[in-house]
């Protein structure tokens, strides 16, 4: 429960923080009006409503912090008369209803406002809304609808708007250009249509741009032409165009760029090769053609995804020139290129409340984090944060590649996840994949591939996933190390494939030796085998003759023997009754 006589007792109180705690009940008031400045309880197990008489009692409060609990029902009308207050964070609670009017309209000193994570429905800005100088502005996953409309063109201090996850339609309007001041957007999940407008690109600094998951439309205009921009997201909408088209050679920061599952087609641009900041390149589920440039050998990636489009010929032998990984003598990639500590423009307001720059690892996520979607293991996953400094995958699935699978791509040491499966490749497994000595997953599968399975493999000792169904493989499956955890799917379709993990038998005459020997080296070991087994008959026939003379000829030994063999039969009958 809320410890109320923490005011009452304390008559000049201003902060309290009860945050990251297990407090848990309503939220108690005392019944005389307070001083308090600072309420931050957020994290805790606080439920019910708010009090509605919270702005009668706490008037002066500037800074106030309840996400993360599990509040419920509408907002109080009288948080609106609280003049001072310009930090609001109710995120992530179940609260309920529409935006009270007089919060919209009369916290004109509101500049941070979270509510984010619960479960608000209506208009997303109401015609009243005069929020002037807000700086940050969290209404993603909620339930608000309709379209964006002009609402918040008198905002001209915001940095950061997200309206992600919401039901809302229309389009992007024209004004949003006109914030200059706007260094994140994030509209993904949506219901939003159209082309992306022009006066977006007119943004004076825009780090994070996050379209994903509408219903977008038409070219990618100049979008891939600013220059701050650091994260790019516009996957799964209708884009369509030649992407050879977009110029990104001013993108110099640009760290991550999402274009998966759009209708983008041509050939794969050259001036990527220019991005030398980028470290995630999605360019899945388009209609891409042409070979594989050279120009990608170049790039240092963390993970790069070209499957399902329609590339065609071999894999550069200079693939192996790709670095996986942090460049040298770069700091964390997540948080020097992707943290942009935008909060600190919240302390210019109030320099007395800097200790909200320390809050930052509690509700409050100024920054954007590095987040890219990757297939391996059979799952689609969301790869976000620090775990990208251990995420390195390359996926070339579901094109139309062919020739042999190049040596060199054994050369990335550090890949987790190597998909080259459903294209055209030829030839043998190479043997320089035995160096892959991370891979937790590697997929082969629906190729021509032909030969044995390289015995080298089984010193991969991190690999949980192995495919190479559906090609042309023969001779013994591998059973040693993972490979020993590996069923019969991992096989299938490769019917000169044999071994006791796919319950066929190998007849001798069918399987190849693993290792080529030398001249001479197999009758010798012919030879070998052939003596031990005749020298081990002979000697265990010498020892079983020599017992059997001494029990005959010496009583005594004799005796010995069998008053030995009772008592054996008597122990065994003791332990077994």
């Amino acid at each position: 429960m809320f410890p109320n006589w923490l005011l009452q007792n304390n008559s000049k109180l201003e902060v309290i923080n009860l945050m990251k705690n297990s407090f848990q009940g309503t939220l108690q008031l005392p019944n005389s009006k307070h001083d308090l400045i600072t309420l931050k309880i957020a994290d805790n197990r606080f439920s019910g409503h708010l009090p509605k008489n919270v702005a009668m009692i706490l008037p002066k409060l500037s800074y106030i912090d309840m996400s993360m609990n599990s509040f419920e029902g509408s907002i109080p009308s009288s948080m609106g008369d609280m003049n001072s207050l310009w930090f609001l964070d109710l995120s992530a609670n179940n609260f309920s209803g529409e935006l009270p009017r007089s919060l919209s309209k009369n916290c004109i000193n509101l500049r941070f406002l979270k509510l984010s994570n619960n479960n608000f429905h209506g208009e997303i800005f109401p015609i009243y809304m005069n929020l002037t100088r807000l700086v940050h502005l969290y209404l993603n996953d909620n339930f608000f609808s309709g379209k964006i409309g002009d609402k918040l063109t008198n905002i001209t201090h915001l940095e950061l708007l997200d309206i992600s996850n919401n039901n809302l339609s229309g389009g992007i309007p024209d004004w949003i250009g006109n914030i200059s001041s706007l260094t994140s957007i994030s509209m993904s999940k949506n219901l939003l249509k159209g082309s992306i407008p022009d006066q977006l690109c007119s943004l004076k600094n825009p780090k994070v741009l996050d379209l994903s998951e509408n219903r977008f439309s038409g070219s990618l205009s100049c979008l891939l032409n600013i220059s701050s921009l650091r994260f790019l997201y516009l996957q799964r909408n209708g884009l369509s165009g030649l992407l050879s088209n977009a110029l990104l050679s001013e993108s110099s920061r640009l760290s991550t760029l999402d274009l998966r599952e759009n209708k983008l087609s041509g050939s794969i641009p050259p001036w990527i090769n220019t991005l030398s900041k980028l470290r995630i390149l999605l360019l899945a589920g388009n209609h891409l053609e042409g070979q594989i440039p050279n120009h990608l050998c170049q790039m240092q990636v963390y993970i790069m995804d070209l499957s399902r489009n329609r590339l065609y010929g071999s894999i550069p032998s200079c693939f192996a020139n790709i670095s996986f990984g942090m460049a040298a003598g770069e700091s964390s990639f997540v948080t020097s290129l992707i943290r942009f500590n935008a909060i600190i423009s919240l302390s210019s307001y109030y320099s007395s409340n800097l200790e909200l720059n320390s809050d930052t690892s509690g509700s409050q996520r100024p920054y954007r984090q590095a987040e890219a979607e990757f297939t391996t293991k059979y799952r689609h996953n969301s790869y976000q944060g620090d775990i990208l400094h251990y995420m390195f995958g390359l996926d070339l699935s579901c094109n139309e590649l062919s020739g042999d699978i190049p040596a060199q791509v054994g050369e990335l040491k550090n890949l987790r996840a190597l998909n080259l499966s459903h294209n055209k490749f030829s030839g043998s497994i190479p043997v320089s994949f035995s160096s892959l000595k991370q891979i937790e997953s590697l997929d082969l599968s629906s190729n021509n591939l032909s030969g044995q399975i390289p015995s080298q493999l089984t010193e991969l000792h991190f690999l949980s996933i192995f495919n190479v169904s559906y090609n042309n493989l023969s001779g013994m499956t591998p059973d040693k190390g993972q490979f020993s955890t590996f069923d019969r799917s991992s096989y299938e379709g490769n019917p000169s494939l044999c071994g006791s993990l796919i319950e066929k038998s190998c007849n001798s005459s069918e399987v190849p030796p693993t290792t080529v020997p030398f001249d001479g080296e197999e009758n010798d070991t012919m030879v070998d085998t052939v003596a031990f087994g005749w020298t081990f008959s002979a000697s265990y026939a010498m020892v079983l003759l020599a017992l059997a003379a001494v029990l005959c000829i010496n009583p005594h030994w004799r005796y010995l023997w069998f008053n030995s063999v009772d008592w054996i039969i008597y122990l065994c009958f003791k332990m077994f009754s």
